[in-house]
């Protein structure tokens, strides 16, 4: 692995790029903080990927597209005389060290838990109103959700045990098809919500990341479909002819290789 000296000259390096490609590139002149926000969107998203993936390669390539994006960020924030790379830098080690008051102060903690809630108690004596300030609103439903549950939790608005938890599932499973049985299409939504929320919270007491797990069932999903219709059509045949039960010989087979 690089040393540090090697490291921060690798970022010097960049930044030095950063500042050619602002001054000489066409495109590049051009970009506005707002023209990077949905490619910045878009490279996050592929980075989430190469996570799933486990491909440490992919994950290396696209951490330097997002660098790279702080770094333009921060190269524009300096030509607006509002910031640069360094005030980021600061501005979240300066976060981190009070954040962090059991390693850079005389705070005493336990377990994870205890970090968790006195990173949210610190938040609030910053000035902010609200726990669940912090929770962009355009974040997925599913991964906002998440943050939902994990905030409040931080203040020990939570429940005790999972079965309580499997409980509410249960609960609001129930109620859900109440309203499938009395037909009302607008308390079908609002149910259907409600037990969305509450196995996303049950996620999170059985350790699982629920927009990972649906992810990576989404992937698999893809793959065993891919596999029907490449065999399928190897065989001369339409899925839109075949019927279900000839579809699922080769759904069947397709677990063998996409688990």
């Amino acid at each position: 692995m690089n040393s540090r000296k090697e490291q921060l000259a690798a970022f010097d390096r960049l930044l030095d790029i950063m500042d050619d490609l602002r001054e000489k590139c066409p495109w590049d002149k051009k970009q506005t903080l707002e023209s990077l926000r949905h490619l910045t969107i878009e490279e996050t998203y592929e980075l989430a990927d190469a996570i799933l993936d486990n491909d440490l390669e992919e994950i290396k390539k696209e951490l330097g597209d997002v660098l790279l994006h702080i770094v333009f960020y921060s190269k524009i924030g300096s030509e607006q005389k509002a910031f640069d790379i360094a005030d980021v830098a600061n501005s979240i080690s300066n976060k981190l060290i009070d954040r962090h008051p059991h390693i850079y102060g005389d705070v005493k903690v336990n377990n994870e838990d205890d970090v968790k809630r006195n990173w949210e108690q610190l938040k609030l004596k910053e000035g902010k109103n609200s726990v669940l300030e912090g929770v962009p609103k355009s974040l997925p439903a599913v991964v906002k959700a998440n943050r939902i549950q994990d905030k409040v939790a931080g203040v020990g608005f939570d429940w005790e045990k999972p079965e309580q938890v499997w409980q509410k599932v249960q609960e609001e499973l129930f109620e859900l098809n109440e309203e499938i049985k009395a037909g009302n299409t607008e308390n079908i939504e609002k149910e259907f919500g409600d037990v969305l929320f509450s196995m996303i919270n049950y996620a999170r007491f059985i350790n699982v990341n629920p927009e990972n797990a649906l992810e990576k069932t989404n992937k698999k999903f893809i793959n065993r479909f891919q596999y029907l219709e490449a065999a399928a059509k190897k065989e001369g045949k339409n899925l839109s002819d075949m019927s279900l039960t000839e579809m699922d010989v080769y759904w069947e087979k397709s677990k063998v290789f996409f688990k």
